[in-house]
């Protein structure tokens, strides 16, 4: 039986440290996008959505003082957050809870300015969503909750005129934008993610309103990697150095 190890790794930035386990999946760069894009200034009180082992959060308290309240479904997953907000010493800014999004008891709806979600990309079908490895699975396959459910829950916890943010995958943005405006959601804000120049997007980040006005604006695109597998200049800029606040 393969040892099962646990670490301890820094986010880009090396400013917060995340717990993590050698048999399960490591924090994506997905999670970091998504905490450096959304819009938080002015921001009292927020909460992150299928948090898994706490990189979104983790990330949003370099750039705000709000309360960030997580929800994560899997126990193991929350112990290993539970011990990242621990060593940065955020006890009194983040506070995590363990369920399911479709069944919230602890989150008061309407109330949050900011509402992430890095939820689950992929469909189940006959040929995907079973995997070896559980958690893997349930993080990447909609087994315990699908994008209409993420998107369910963050509308019905946001405030009216309040935001709310997802990563997902550029494929699934026709669905997105129609599940997100069956729950008042309006697409405001949306930012492709590619992994090399002339390679499609393989990242979309999205920003709607609760009851906003329409109209979308689209960022200038994030280009990953030059053409000898390192870092373009522009990304790594934004991906490894900063981390000011935004209030």
């Amino acid at each position: 039986m393969e040892q099962i190890i646990e670490r301890e790794d820094y986010l880009p930035g090396n400013k917060r440290v995340i717990r993590q386990r050698s048999d399960i999946f490591s924090y994506s760069m997905d999670a970091v996008l998504l905490a450096k894009f959304v819009h938080v200034r002015g921001a009292a009180r927020i909460a992150d959505l299928c948090a898994g082992t706490g990189a979104v959060p983790l990330m949003m308290s370099l750039r705000t003082g709000a309360i960030i309240e997580a929800l994560e479904l899997q126990p193991f997953l929350c112990e290993l957050f539970e011990r990242s907000i621990q060593a940065n010493e955020l006890e009194r800014q983040i506070s995590l809870y363990e369920g399911d999004l479709r069944y919230m008891k602890d989150f008061p709806l309407g109330k949050y300015d900011v509402v992430t979600c890095n939820p689950p990309y992929f469909p189940v079908t006959k040929e995907k969503g079973v995997n070896e490895n559980t958690s893997k699975t349930m993080a990447r396959h909609e087994v315990s909750c699908t994008l209409e459910d993420a998107v369910k829950a963050a509308a019905s916890l946001v405030r009216s005129k309040g935001k709310a943010a997802f990563v997902h995958r550029p494929e699934r943005l026709a669905d997105i934008f129609q599940v997100m405006k069956k729950y008042r959601l309006e697409p405001k804000r949306i930012q492709y993610v590619h992994p090399k120049k002339g390679k499609e997007a393989n990242i979309v980040l999205i920003e709607g309103v609760k009851d906003g006005g329409t109209g979308i604006k689209t960022e200038a695109p994030w280009i990953v990697y030059g053409d000898a597998g390192e870092y373009t200049p522009e990304f790594y800029k934004h991906y490894m150095i900063g981390g000011e606040k935004d209030e």
